[in-house]
């Protein structure tokens, strides 16, 4: 069996963003010689996300949106977690409903993707370094 890990690194400017990973990932999985097998990708911070959905930027910024009204930043005082000196409950709540990782099977060496999946950082609490693993296994 063969393997490969790899870290991807970020840092995101805003508080919240999203970034395209699709071709980075694709690459380590022809790296990784895996022609068949799984490919996890996991956000290895609890205030991101990695997800798989479609690359359109009205999604995207209707995601922008629809979090932040299920999950507002402001007013930080709303949150419990907050009075231990933070200001980021409100990306712990988004980051669980947008989830922590995604598994893809690789067919014939490729992502085995459906039409228009892509797999996505999101980050909702940013503006430092954080990163995301890529573990690849298979034959």
């Amino acid at each position: 069996m063969k393997s490969l890990t790899e870290h991807l690194w970020f840092e995101i400017a805003d508080r919240r963003g999203f970034v395209n990973i699709t071709n980075t990932v694709e690459e380590l999985v022809r790296k990784s010689g895996v022609q068949e097998g799984l490919c996890l990708v996991n956000a290895m911070h609890i205030t991101a996300s990695v997800f798989i959905n479609d690359n359109e930027s009205g999604l995207l910024h209707d995601y922008e949106v629809w979090l932040e009204k299920l999950a507002p930043h402001a007013p930080t005082s709303q949150y419990q977690h907050n009075r231990t000196g933070e200001d980021n409950a409100d990306a712990h709540l988004k980051r669980q409903v947008m989830g922590r990782e995604v598994v893809v099977a690789i067919t014939k060496g490729k992502l085995d993707f459906g039409p228009w999946e892509q797999i996505f950082y999101g980050e909702f609490d940013g503006r430092r370094r954080k990163r995301a693993l890529v573990k690849i296994i298979g034959e």
